[in-house]
């Protein structure tokens, strides 16, 4: 058995993510979270200037009056990589005056245009997102737990499942904590970290199943047979969270303005996932297991 007993040390782990969450629930309901405009709402504008012209020159512009988070995108038939003369802002409700200032502003830092749409949205999206997201995420944990039960056993299933709400928790502690930015891609952000971290944790499982079967009878040490499947696959969750923590980390960099949020969703939720099917998801599993145990002995002893 390896010196180092995770297992026997899961009150710890607990503890830790525990020091996490409960701070972040309690900000979620005293701070909130910062929606974006595909939650609250705003105003879409379709220009077209006399020049092609980057994102970086609009942005710079609408930076002077706190707007550089808008969506900004680059359209038209003639359209490269990096410039076009069609541009779409998207960005928050603004009112008639402010707008008139953000328009001329514009005008005066980027180059003329004409207005080909103007348009106030709804927030109507945001309640869609919401629903049809956390609709994916229970429809998920469903069958995520029957698929488990079936090829494990439903200890396994719950344990993964709670796994994955540790990290959105998680997830969404540290953006109501810090304040980010949520929008439509941060839900893409929250069902791409459930996929990575059942996968990493269904791989643990696995060998744990197969050492429950081929050495426990042997010993009988519940702690050591996870100890032992953790660390024998603890290369490949580490090799596997770097490489996609390293690709995240160049996204987050050097993607812009627009994916700063989605990336660090990302890079939260990927070493959150990591973390939880290591110190999370098999502890949890040994609780499950020991709760099961106590059960069938008292109804043997009651049946006695």
């Amino acid at each position: 058995m390896p010196k180092f007993d995770l297992a026997g040390h899961r009150k710890i782990w607990f503890l830790i993510s525990a020091l996490i969450i409960i701070p972040g629930i309690i900000c979620m309901f005293v701070r909130g979270f910062n929606f974006g405009i595909d939650f609250t709402g705003g105003t879409i504008i379709d220009l077209k200037f006399a020049q092609p012209v980057t994102i970086a020159e609009v942005r710079t512009s609408l930076a002077k009056y706190g707007l550089d988070g808008s969506t900004i995108q680059l359209s038209g038939a003639q359209s490269d990589v990096t410039s076009s003369e069609d541009v779409m802002i998207r960005t928050t409700d603004l009112e008639e005056e402010q707008r008139k200032e953000v328009m001329a502003t514009l005008k005066q830092d980027v180059g003329d245009y004409s207005v080909q749409r103007e348009e106030k949205v709804g927030a109507t999206i945001g309640g869609e997102l919401i629903t049809n997201a956390l609709e994916a995420l229970v429809i998920s944990w469903a069958l995520i737990i029957l698929y488990v039960a079936y090829r494990f056993e439903w200890k396994f299933g719950v344990a993964a499942v709670l796994a994955l709400i540790h990290d959105i928790l998680i997830v969404l502690s540290v953006f109501s904590l810090t304040q980010r930015q949520i929008d439509s891609s941060f839900i893409a952000a929250l069902l791409t970290i459930v996929g990575y971290s059942i996968n990493d944790t269904i791989v643990i499982f696995d060998r744990i199943r197969e050492n429950l079967r081929l050495h426990f009878r042997r010993n009988g040490d519940v702690n050591a047979l996870v100890n032992t499947s953790v660390y024998q696959t603890l290369t490949r969750s580490l090799y596997t969270v770097f490489t996609v923590l390293f690709t995240t980390f160049a996204l987050y960099f050097f993607g812009g303005e627009t994916t700063k949020d989605f990336a660090f969703a990302l890079l939260v939720g990927f070493g959150v996932g990591c973390y939880s099917s290591i110190f999370i998801a098999s502890p949890l599993w040994i609780v499950f297991r020991g709760w099961s145990e106590k059960r069938h002995a008292a109804k043997v002893a009651a049946a006695k």
